[in-house]
């Protein structure tokens, strides 16, 4: 049995499975109709055009409050945009200067439904969750998302109030691998890193990122893990924390839950 104090879970890929597509039409046909009923007029071509180029620079441009963590070797620090930033200035550049918080969230919303072609829990997720609750263990959300798509996600799948705490990287400009994200709720919550686990299904955000703070970490290869699946050995981990499949039953019965 694996025994921890703190668990941490990843999101997409190992507690919900999830597919996106930013390039269907549809997606841009029907956004520009929408942003076009709120005062915005675009055409899908020139909507995409303008979408992925202010996302480009906002990828590329420090942000102030973590330029600190941009060393020579900033392979560590990785920044994550807030996304609503986007939106509101798809509107400002069409001459909308009424932008409310209400817009972006309707904005943000409708894109996320428009992108969308499945979402959904996998197998025994809540269950896992619940047990490790009862179990008197601590247990966090960590993940690299957007706030404005996420928390309505959880909340539409039903386990946005079985955390402890919920960490999303858009909030705080840097996400996993970077240590920086990790120890957010290290010393937010006091915790010991060695008595924490993360689990997760990318080998590099999550099981590297993790075991760099010193954390355990433990690895489920699922249908969003980049390709091929590795192997323990190449990870750091031994075989106990190890699946090269998606089974929460597997994990439920690993931490003793």
């Amino acid at each position: 049995m694996l025994d921890y104090e703190t668990v941490l879970f990843d999101l997409y890929g190992t507690l919900a499975d999830i597919h996106t597509d930013e390039d269907m039409s549809r997606l841009w046909s029907g956004f520009s109709r929408f942003l076009g009923s709120n005062g915005a007029a675009y055409g899908s071509a020139d909507l995409k055009k303008a979408y992925f180029c202010l996302v480009r620079e906002k990828e590329e441009r420090p942000a102030d409050a973590h330029e600190a963590l941009r060393r020579a070797d900033a392979h560590e620090a990785h920044p994550e945009i807030e996304l609503g930033e986007v939106f509101r200035a798809l509107y400002e550049d069409r001459g909308v200067t009424e932008v409310t918080d209400e817009l972006i969230a309707q904005t943000a919303a409708y894109f996320r439904k428009l992108s969308t072609t499945h979402l959904r829990l996998y197998a025994g997720t809540a269950g896992l969750i619940r047990s490790l609750r009862d179990a008197g263990k601590r247990v966090i959300l960590l993940s690299n998302a957007q706030r404005l798509f996420t928390v309505p996600e959880l909340k539409t799948l039903g386990i946005y109030d079985l955390f402890d705490r919920i960490y999303i990287s858009s909030d705080h400009g840097c996400k996993k691998p970077d240590p920086a994200f990790f120890m957010l709720p290290v010393n937010e919550m006091d915790l010991e890193p060695a008595s924490c686990l993360m689990i997760g299904n990318d080998p590099v955000c999550d099981v590297r990122g993790a075991l760099n703070v010193g954390m355990d970490a433990y690895y489920i290869h699922s249908a969003l893990s980049p390709k091929p699946c590795p192997d323990p050995a190449s990870l750091g981990i031994d075989a106990g924390h190890f699946q090269d499949h998606m089974d929460l039953g597997i994990v439920r019965r690993r931490l003793g839950v």
